[in-house]
């Protein structure tokens, strides 16, 4: 595992490495932040009046301001680094927690996430990072370690979010805001560049100043591109995944008499389980199986899990089926990103990441308000069978995408 410079070269395996566990340590301490007021969401929402489609559309309002900001924030990375959209990124995040502490009210609650959204585009630039520092085949694996990362802190976070919520309905939103304090000057201080900007990158960059609009089109003009099918199909499946977060606390409420003193548990047991597929299986998985099959895999297991949710009549089948979808997930979604920059360009590989977080942001804004709205007209567990039958149309997407980046074998 070595980072590439902008000469092609590659850096000794000892900086990448000390770059990649600055930037995994950074990502778990924003991730453990973000899920210790996620889980809780719904129930203040709940408490100040709203039902399942207004829990839906405070799901969606993220997603919306992520969206529109992700292709600018890639483009920003590209011409003037990466470690400038991560910093301005924790400082929406530390801004959004606050006013989610002291929120009496559903419009501050929507101020909240707009905001944490409009800073949060910089997943595509987290990304890129990763892309620029590795080699084209090490990249699921490492994309998978950085995964695991951000899971250990939603394996975390919610626990914490439920404990401290007893001390006073601010506690949750202040030490998460706190936590981006911390997170802004370990980066500032330990994160680096994992490429140097010459003058032909920011000539690039520059001349590209369409080129978000034009790469938006391209997927939509041109769906069977290899970069546009790659994105369609992670756009697919992160808002079918992500979408059932909207309604999940309350369908767990519903049917098994879970609260907010007790929601943050289920994320926490998927989170570990997301934890320990990443950093440990996932590599052996993609040597053996490669990046194409082995998220064919995932999207399988994905969709299996998605429709066994709502069919769950007791604990036991529910952790079975819960258990399911961080399989799915860490096999599909470090795959399918990795397959993605091995197709495109270094000097665009900001912009397509951040068009990649674009399609998921519509997709993550769609399928929370179809899922809330599902809930309230369909039944409670309506939205998990949509969301499985969505993700198992994915596999006529899927098809040979093998033959897009083929692995090198050694010889």
């Amino acid at each position: 595992m070595s980072a590439a410079n902008e000469t092609g070269e590659y850096e000794t395996q000892t900086n990448a490495t000390g770059k990649l566990i600055i930037l995994m340590v950074s990502a778990f301490i924003d991730m453990l932040g973000m899920l210790m007021i996620l889980p809780l969401l719904p129930f203040y929402a709940e408490k100040l009046g709203a039902g399942g489609a207004i829990v839906g559309l405070l799901v969606a309002a993220f997603s919306v301001a992520q969206l529109v900001s992700a292709p600018y924030w890639g483009r920003f990375s590209d011409r003037y680094g990466r470690r400038p959209a991560l910093l301005v990124s924790l400082v929406a995040s530390a801004v959004a927690f606050v006013v989610f502490a002291y929120a009496d009210s559903l419009w501050l609650l929507f101020l909240s996430r707009i905001v944490q959204g409009a800073g949060g585009g910089t997943v595509g630039v987290i990304q890129a990072y990763v892309a620029d520092a590795t080699r084209p085949d090490d990249r699921a694996r490492v994309l998978g370690w950085l995964s695991a990362a951000t899971n250990a802190g939603v394996a975390i976070g919610p626990a914490i979010g439920s404990w401290l919520r007893p001390l006073g309905a601010e506690w949750p939103g202040l030490v998460a805001a706190a936590l981006c304090v911390v997170n802004m000057a370990f980066v500032w201080r330990y994160l680096t560049e994992a490429r140097t900007l010459n003058t032909a990158d920011r000539k690039a960059a520059v001349a590209g100043r369409g080129s978000s609009r034009v790469a938006l089109l391209q997927v939509i003009t041109h769906p069977n591109e290899p970069a546009s099918r790659l994105i369609i199909i992670y756009a697919i499946a992160i808002g079918a995944f992500q979408g059932i977060t909207a309604v999940l606390a309350l369908f767990l409420g519903w049917r098994f008499g879970v609260t907010e003193l007790t929601i943050g548990y289920f994320f926490t047991y998927i989170g570990v389980l997301s934890v320990v597929t990443r950093a440990i299986f996932l590599g052996p998985l993609v040597d053996r199986f490669g990046e194409a099959r082995l998220s064919r895999i995932g999207l399988a297991l994905l969709a299996i899990g998605l429709a066994s949710l709502g069919l769950a009549p007791n604990l036991f089948t529910l952790a079975i089926a819960v258990g399911l979808l961080p399989l799915g997930t860490a096999f599909t979604f470090p795959c399918v990103t990795a397959l993605l920059s091995r197709v495109i360009s270094s000097a665009q590989r900001g912009l397509y990441m951040g068009v990649q977080q674009t399609f998921g942001g519509v997709s993550r804004v769609v399928f929370p308000v179809l899922f809330g709205f599902a809930y309230d007209r369909f039944g409670e567990p309506s939205p998990f069978f949509i969301s499985a039958s969505i993700v198992a149309l994915t596999f006529f997407l899927a098809r040979n995408i093998a033959t897009f980046a083929p692995r090198k074998r050694p010889a």
